[in-house]
């Protein structure tokens, strides 16, 4: 880069500097600057008076220099007088020294110079130009054919398995790799022979770059890493030259490891192109197999790619002698994401009330990434409030961040909508304390945040791969509590829009134990999909569409499923009106309670004691709410949130 650098100044240097001599050499000589200029006119009437003393004709510039008789200099401009001009007719009989000016005869050099030098510069620009759009990085005009790997030697970045956590599993598979690049006779002595290649896949963020490199760092060999996008061009042919030319590199630097990040940018399958097997992709993707295909086992290259997307990978390169090991990297479990936590605060200063299982215990279906900016959001609150440690608060607030965005005290809500949004978020809280299966409450605000005016969060005791039919009547339960509230204290004709996602949670749960799970007892076990247009077709979504009464009958146990949900909610709340009422006005009043906190105040009769020491009941036990959009994911704990669109 370094040595890139100065050969892009060094050819600016010299493009400036032939502009500097084409502008030099254009100029012509300078006149002085304390000569009066006068009209043609001027000139001749001061002539004819005797007032010009001497004159110096230019006839090729048509310009009349000289000096008067009082000692002042004077110029004057011939123009069209210069075609008939005589000087020796014009100064016959008048005192006046004359003479002509010197022919000024141009260099060779200085000729050439004026001809060839704007081509030159042109010239020179459009290859400068021509190598940049290329991506040539100071090979040459004509070089972008080149490999765009980069390689990161032992001593650049390097990174080691303790820089990993949370994927054991998928390091254990790695090690393999590992030993093979340290000591290759160690296999090769017995006829074995290490995979081609390593295909890591996994959702996005789960850290399979920082795998490859940790893999290239324990071997301690050469690491070449390019995206697959670096290989396709416009040029038919540029991508199949990169490629080999990647390959020669690696060859002289084996043992060593080349990771390809986001393959399926090139290896998707073959023939579903408009333009056949003919396209630049294709050609790439065919070059890549034969240089995979003819690795021999002594050679000592591995290759690792990355993707999220290994549906869409060709076949061919999923064969054995190529990508014939595929290595799960997944979302991280509870030990996994306590592993990961403590990777990224080493070094930050943290107060003594962190817990760390707690944030981990919370965060199902975070990936590595969500999880290093749980931490710097946490880090850039304490810094934001002036603290010098990061306390479990700055936890807790950057998680109900990440999670539905950012608070939004500046609202403008009505005592109307405040206590709309206390009674719904209350209705959620005791449904889901008084229905069994249901998870523990982690905590219940109203205030704003992102789309939602209140949320209950509910915090899981472990992960959970799989949930029970109970535990999936409650969640359903508890996400109708909401609207069932609005209607038993503001009345039918009072309930607002704000359930709108509580609804379509429970119709999502509900559909699925009906079409997927084998929950319904008038459906039975068969799964059932449905297509864009709301019909279900059996199966995977092949063969003829379902009869109108087994669609008929489909739509039925939904809604049944849905309505029972709902009557649940309406019993619990009649039957605890007491304890719904009085966290409704606890709510009004502290906007906030922890899970502790609302336990202390339905069961002693009490205020709930706020973390500042007021009122009675525990203190809060902070950790991190479980809502996680990307799947697939572990099941865990849910959050419900009274939503604003209207």
């Amino acid at each position: 880069m370094k040595n890139a650098n100065t050969r892009n100044f060094i050819i600016w240097g010299v493009v400036i500097a032939l502009l500097l001599a084409m502008v030099a050499a254009s100029n012509s000589p300078i006149q002085s600057a304390s000569s009066d200029e006068i009209t043609y006119s001027k000139f001749v009437e001061r002539v004819e008076a005797g007032e010009v003393a001497s004159a110096l004709i230019d006839k090729g510039d048509g310009v009349i220099t000289g000096t008067l008789k009082n000692g002042d200099k004077y110029r004057t401009n011939l123009g069209d007088f210069a075609i008939n001009f005589d000087p020796a007719e014009f100064f016959e009989g008048r005192a006046t020294d004359y003479d002509n000016a010197p022919v000024q005869q141009s260099s060779m050099l200085g000729t050439l110079l004026m001809s060839f030098l704007p081509i030159l510069l042109i010239g020179g620009l459009f290859i400068l130009f021509f190598r940049n759009m290329q991506g040539g990085g100071g090979r040459g005009a004509m070089s972008f054919g080149k490999s765009k790997a980069k390689l990161l030697t032992e001593n650049s970045q390097r990174k080691t398995f303790d820089d990993v956590a949370g994927v054991e599993s998928a390091k254990e598979d790695l090690k393999e790799v590992v030993e093979f690049l340290q000591d290759p006779t160690r296999f090769t002595r017995l006829g074995a022979k290490i995979p081609t290649g390593a295909l890591l896949v996994g959702p996005p963020g789960t850290g399979k770059t920082l795998l490859a490199r940790a893999v290239a760092g324990e071997a301690g060999v050469p690491f070449y890493t390019i995206s697959g996008s670096d290989f396709v061009e416009m040029f038919v042919g540029v991508g199949a030259s990169r490629v080999r030319e990647m390959f020669a590199e690696a060859r002289k630097q084996a043992p060593c490891i080349i990771f390809i990040d986001e393959i399926d940018a090139v290896g998707r399958h073959r023939g579903v192109g408009t333009s056949g097997g003919h396209e630049e992709r294709e050609q790439t993707l065919n070059q890549l197999l034969v240089e995979m295909d003819g690795f021999e086992g002594d050679e000592g290259i591995i290759i690792i790619a990355a993707t999220n997307r290994p549906d869409v990978l060709d076949k061919a390169l999923l064969r054995p002698g190529r990508f014939d090991r595929q290595i799960e990297v997944p979302y991280p479990d509870i030990q996994g994401r306590e592993k990961i936590l403590e990777v990224h605060l080493k070094g930050k200063p943290i107060a003594a009330n962190v817990d760390v299982s707690y944030v981990a215990r919370g965060t199902p279906g975070f990936s590595g990434a969500d999880l290093m900016n749980l931490v710097n959001e946490a880090a850039l609150l304490a810094a934001r409030r002036n603290k010098l440690k990061i306390s479990q608060r700055e936890f807790e607030d950057a998680r109900d961040k990440v999670l539905m965005g950012a608070e939004r005290r500046t609202l403008s809500m009505t005592d109307e909508e405040r206590a709309n949004t206390a009674y719904h978020e209350a209705g959620h809280a005791i449904v889901g304390l008084n229905m069994k299966g249901s998870l523990p409450i982690h905590k219940a605000t109203i205030i704003p945040r992102g789309r939602a005016l209140g949320m209950v969060q509910y915090l899981p005791e472990r992960d959970q791969i799989s949930q029970s039919r109970e535990e999936m009547i409650a969640r359903m339960a508890m996400a109708m509590g909401g609207r069932a509230a609005e209607e038993l204290h503001f009345g039918y004709d009072k309930v607002t829009s704000g359930a709108s996602s509580d609804i379509e949670q429970v119709t999502r749960i509900a559909t699925a134990m009906v079409t997927e799970w084998g929950l319904s007892d008038a459906i039975g076990p068969i799964a059932y999909k449905q297509q864009d247009n709301g019909s279900f077709v059996p199966g995977i979504g092949r063969g003829s569409a379902i009869s109108p009464d087994t669609a008929k009958l489909i739509e039925s146990e939904i809604k049944r499923f849905v309505t029972e949900a709902h009557e649940k909610a309406l019993q619990i709340l009649k039957k605890k009106k007491k304890d719904w009422v009085k966290l409704a006005e606890a709510l009004l009043e502290y906007e906030t309670l922890s899970g502790d906190e609302i336990k202390a105040l339905l069961e002693d009769d009490t205020q709930p004691k706020r973390q500042d020491g007021s009122g009675g009941g525990k203190p809060a036990v902070a950790a991190v709410p479980t809502t996680r959009k990307p799947k697939p994911k572990p099941l865990g704990g849910t959050s419900t949130a009274k939503d604003t669109s209207e």
